[in-house]
């Protein structure tokens, strides 16, 4: 039997979208240990940019490697605590993850390793206080090392995967919107069932559920229930596959350069990704209202459009801006 959640009136109110660094960090580490296949695949310039940083600065992840990255099919799910806000900062997901109290701790360990835990987990368990300090530090040094460089073209990616979802809610309603949030989500009459999870049902849910895209991460969704905060389900973020498109440092061909100029080109090339002309501005070195002229241009050019999110606006590549792109000799 697939695993089936009832939401009621009062869940689906509570129920709301957040994104969060640390579960980026967590997906990222998983993916660089477990390969996840398709999921690697389409992160491979990212995997191996990240290999290398490691390679040449090797992370000490003694505590945390061992609890995430192993053959068994989940992991405790302390570690990743529910965003309390839409967007959570590091620091305050590391916060919550150290006021985990002793007893799920332990709890969530049994859970996942049964009578034979590994020795950082018996660790663990003898002192979680002190252990999750180390694991909190281990897990800080890994975002800023392999994540934070990456964050603003990640959070763009993620801010405009929620404003696609708000719309569908406003269009369809709870149906429609958790039937396209994956293929394997189906809903009917106030349930919402997964395939492929064939853990028990857990009946009603405090609090509704936190949704939360993840670009670093698999390309299946994952719900979790027994956690220290709320209900999170996490499913993979539209345009995950074009994150990576023009490599690390995104630049465009030469019949682009032509006939835009190199800066405006390059601009082209690097929405592809959803960026704001903040985000722009400090990969490319100049001003925010630099950026915003260049925009201005490729917008009334039909190549670039904008979509506000929150008190951010987002641009992106048109279709017509992609077929530029990808015309011609590079």
């Amino acid at each position: 039997m697939p695993l089936t959640l009832e939401l009621s009136i009062g869940d689906l109110a509570s129920t709301r979208f957040a994104i969060s660094p640390l579960s980026e960090t967590i997906s990222g580490l998983q993916i660089l240990g477990n390969g996840w296949g398709q999921g690697r695949q389409r992160h491979l310039r990212w995997v191996r940019w990240a290999a290398d940083e490691v390679a040449a600065r090797p992370l000490d992840l003694s505590w945390t490697w061992p609890l995430i990255v192993h053959g068994r099919t989940s992991w405790p799910q302390f570690l990743l605590p529910a965003p309390a806000r839409a967007a959570t900062t590091i620091d305050d997901a590391l916060a919550a993850l150290q006021r985990t109290t002793a007893a799920q701790v332990r709890r969530s360990l049994r859970g996942t390793f049964g009578d034979r835990p590994p020795a950082v987990a018996r660790k663990l368990a003898a002192d979680p206080a002190a252990g999750l300090r180390v694991i909190a530090a281990e897990l800080r040094r890994a975002h800023d090392r392999l994540v934070a460089p990456h964050w603003s073209r990640l959070q763009a990616v993620l801010d405009a995967d929620i404003a696609y979802r708000a719309r569908q809610l406003a269009s369809g309603g709870a149906g429609k919107l958790f039937t396209e949030l994956h293929q394997d989500l189906r809903w009917n009459d106030g349930q919402l069932t997964l395939d492929g999870d064939d853990r028990p049902s857990p009946g009603k849910l405090p609090g509704g559920l936190v949704l939360s895209p993840v670009a670093l991460g698999p390309p299946r969704v994952l719900i979790k229930l027994h956690s220290t905060t709320h209900p999170t389900l996490r499913y993979p973020a539209r345009g995950v596959g074009a994150l990576w498109a023009t490599g690390m440092h995104p630049v465009a061909g030469r019949s682009t350069v032509r006939l835009l100029g190199r800066r405006r080109a390059d601009l082209l090339a690097a929405l592809r990704s959803p960026a704001t002309t903040v985000d722009l501005a400090r990969v490319q070195q100049v001003s925010p209202s630099a950026v915003s002229q260049q925009i201005r241009v490729l917008r009334d050019g039909g190549l670039v459009v904008g979509e506000r999110c929150g008190r951010r606006v987002l641009y992106r590549t048109t279709e017509l801006g992609l077929k530029l792109l990808d015309a011609g000799p590079h």
